[in-house]
């Protein structure tokens, strides 16, 4: 069974309700650094798809870029799994390791964990409207 199971984004969701009443009684600075990460989730896939972009027009691939990104990735997964956002750091921690060894996982396998760019954007901007409720 692959990491995430077959997650429904309801399951999702009831995760992130559970989440929010948490965060409600941590206090504002754990409130600020929720919605930092979630901020950064989105940067990060919005640089993802500007070098997407860029390798798709130049037909050419920058090393650097993807060791860039890859420490992003991961960087936001750890992030994400300290303030309990466990199922989005666990995405964040696949594209880390997709961007580190594109081949580490086959499409299948990415297919199921839902982590295009577009997925985990939305994710992210669904809690951050769910926090500033």
């Amino acid at each position: 069974m692959d990491i995430l199971g077959s997650v429904s984004i309801w399951e999702i969701l009831k995760h992130v309700r559970s989440w929010l009443a948490n965060l409600d009684r941590a206090g504002k600075e754990r409130k600020q650094q929720s919605i930092r990460a979630l901020r950064e989730v989105v940067i990060a896939s919005r640089e993802t798809a500007v070098y997407m972009r860029q390798m798709q027009d130049t037909d050419a691939r920058n090393h650097e870029s993807e060791a860039h990104l890859s420490v992003l990735w991961t960087n936001l997964g750890f992030e994400l799994q300290d303030i309990g956002i466990d199922k989005l750091a666990k995405r964040c921690q696949i594209k880390g390791k997709h961007w580190a060894n594109p081949d580490h996982y086959d499409d299948d396998f990415l297919k199921k964990a839902d982590v295009s760019l577009d997925r985990m954007e939305k994710l992210a901007n669904e809690i951050l409207l769910q926090i500033n409720r």
